[in-house]
């Protein structure tokens, strides 16, 4: 989309109120988001001939100029909060509201995964962590997995082991990417990082990769790299899982638990388990999920780790296939 085109969307999201353009977040990537959400976050008294021409010929009755870009700040937030939530709000709320202060990084994730790493691979370990978690997972997991074996697993220990930036890391990264992309200056501290980031990262990994750095994570600290597993594949990540992967699993999983652990699941992953059903198993489940009365969470969290270490099992088997842009597989 060009710079017209962002600031022309920017203006009919304003005008939509904050039910309706969190409407239209919810379909947009996280690139889209970001750049839409900071040209929202940069509009100031729109003129009405402007507005006129986005919205065509519906009549804006306003006057001179329209108030759009007043109090926006509060405005983002709240939209990007009602369409992704707070988590994954927060980090985009941050970059856009803070005037482009990772600019620099920026400009890295509209280049392709190769020329990335091939600028970064001699850095630091700890500077190339702190770029990748700015990254879209799935490109900082492209360029992880152009890296050496070693460096590959050294980045991913201090992703998962990374609970902030400081400055002076910060400051680091800013001249790296200043001689790097000419010209980033004052990133602002950030609390990216962590162990769902090495997660979600490593999520995107090939199985023979994600299988090493998690052992060498694991020699390091066994407790980390458990964590790191937990987060990697949790239970609504089910729905991503091929027709004949749920199938299998479904032999393997006994009624009452599959029962309780979908208690805790969203309307998408159930219709995707009673589809890979008989018709006459998925009318039982349905009839036996509404008669089911409450259920504490805590045996729905256990069920769906029970159903969650299968998965596991039969993925270590080769028998399913976990992940996302990693290498293919054939089983």
């Amino acid at each position: 989309m060009s710079d017209e085109g962002i600031h022309k969307s920017a203006i009919l999201l304003m005008t939509l109120g904050e039910e309706g353009a969190a409407e239209v977040f919810k379909y947009l990537s996280p690139k889209e988001v970001h750049k839409l959400g900071a040209a929202m976050a940069s509009l100031n008294a729109v003129k009405r001939d402007q507005v006129e021409q986005v919205l065509d010929d519906f009549m804006y009755l306003a006057g001179e100029k329209t108030n759009l870009g007043g109090g926006s700040d509060e405005y983002i937030r709240s939209v990007l909060n009602k369409a992704l939530g707070s988590d994954k709000a927060a980090n985009i709320i941050e970059r856009i509201l803070h005037g482009g202060d990772t600019a620099g990084i920026e400009s890295l994730k509209w280049m392709d995964a190769a020329s990335v790493a091939e600028l970064i691979k001699n850095e630091h370990p700890q500077i190339i962590a702190t770029i990748l978690v700015h990254l879209e997972r799935d490109q900082a997991s492209e360029v992880l997995n152009s890296f050496t074996e070693r460096l590959r697993n050294d980045v991913v220990l201090r992703i998962a082991t990374l609970d902030g930036i400081q400055p002076s890391a910060l400051k680091e990264l800013n001249d790296v990417l200043s001689k790097l992309l000419s010209g980033t200056t004052n990133l602002k501290k950030s609390v990216l990082g962590g162990v769902r980031a090495a997660a979600e990262i490593l999520n995107f990994s090939g199985t023979a990769n994600e299988t090493a750095i998690i052992a060498s994570v694991r020699d390091y600290d066994p407790e980390l790299a458990q964590k790191i597993q937990d987060e990697m594949f949790v239970f609504e990540n089910l729905i991503d899982l091929d027709d004949r992967s749920i199938q299998m699993l479904l032999r393997e999983v006994q009624s009452e638990s599959l029962i309780i652990a979908l208690k805790g699941t969203g309307e998408e992953l159930r219709e995707k388990i009673f589809k890979n059903m008989s018709q006459r198993a998925a009318e039982m489940l349905r009839d036996d999920l509404e008669a089911k009365g409450p259920v504490r969470v805590s045996e729905v969290e256990a069920e769906q780790k029970e159903i969650l270490r299968v998965v596991r099992k039969l993925a270590d088997e080769g028998q399913i296939v976990l992940g996302g842009k990693g290498e293919e597989s054939f089983v």
